[in-house]
């Protein structure tokens, strides 16, 4: 049985429900990507899988325990996530953002131990930022300040983490850099990893796991080479697409398409 479980959970904003009645399980030890178009619900499932967002009914299930009912510390020490576009203080130093991380592990009056110190310095290591330790947060480039949040997720020494849309306003060089970096924590690390992403065929390269959303319901879920198929890319994505196979991973390969039906009018 797998650790992280979702039982019949909706979930809105007010009075606007946004995902209904969703079963699924996310693979421990994997790489888990959500895609599907925007405003299917993708954000919303990955919000309440992580506890940023409450479920209206279901549960989300833990280790055995609702993971609503758990407390903020002791989830904490599991779960690690790093939001869409995170915002940080002026002036912080990478150093100091990395700290963070250990915050659910620390007692007393905060101070760092020499374990958490060990620790922060490992995540930096790992990452490749550690030669921008006493460097402002504000003077890196995008893709290095992605690798210093996931630094920061890291030295919460969690072996689960969420990712929201972490490839979002990089070039394709920096995005390659931290898609790779994702597949190493799995693979080197042992974390069970799941992301939001956009592009279908960074989801094919980079994941064991595909869960496919439409209009707020999956479509389907299971490894990579189930979950594309032109049937299901035709349901969720409304287009009309080529495969093959990625000469250099073995996987499926979107290589093009076309749109089945056009939602808007001619001029």
């Amino acid at each position: 049985m797998n650790r992280l479980t979702g039982e019949a959970i909706s979930i809105g904003y007010g009075e606007k429900l946004i995902v209904n009645d969703l079963n699924l399980e996310i693979p421990d030890g994997k790489v888990t990507s959500i895609i599907g178009p925007n405003g299917c619900g993708k954000s919303t499932l990955l919000k309440a899988l992580s506890r940023i967002l409450n479920v209206q009914t279901g549960e989300v299930i833990l280790d055995g325990k609702n993971l609503h009912s758990t407390s903020t510390k002791e989830i904490a020490k599991k779960i690690a996530i790093l939001p869409q576009s995170p915002e940080v203080s002026d002036g912080l130093t990478v150093g100091e953002l990395v700290s963070y991380g250990r915050f659910p592990h620390q007692k007393g009056f905060g101070r760092l131990s020499k374990q958490d110190k060990e620790e922060i310095e490992w995540a930096m290591k790992v990452t490749g930022t550690h030669e921008f330790k006493y460097r402002s947060i504000n003077d890196l480039s995008g893709g290095q300040r992605q690798r210093v949040w996931i630094a920061m997720a890291l030295a919460q020494k969690t072996d689960i983490i969420f990712l929201d849309e972490p490839t979002t306003y990089l070039d394709i060089s920096h995005q390659l850099e931290i898609l790779e970096l994702v597949q190493e924590l799995n693979r080197e690390q042992g974390c069970t990893i799941i992301m939001v992403l956009h592009d279908i065929n960074q989801a094919i390269r980079f994941s064991d796991h595909l869960i496919a959303m439409k209009g707020g319901d999956i479509v389907a879920q299971g490894e990579t080479e189930e979950v594309l198929t032109n049937e299901i890319l035709e349901q969720v994505f409304n287009i009309d697409a080529e495969l093959s196979t990625d000469p250099r991973t073995g996987k499926p390969m979107l290589v093009t398409y076309n749109l089945l039906c056009k939602h808007y009018t001619k001029l």
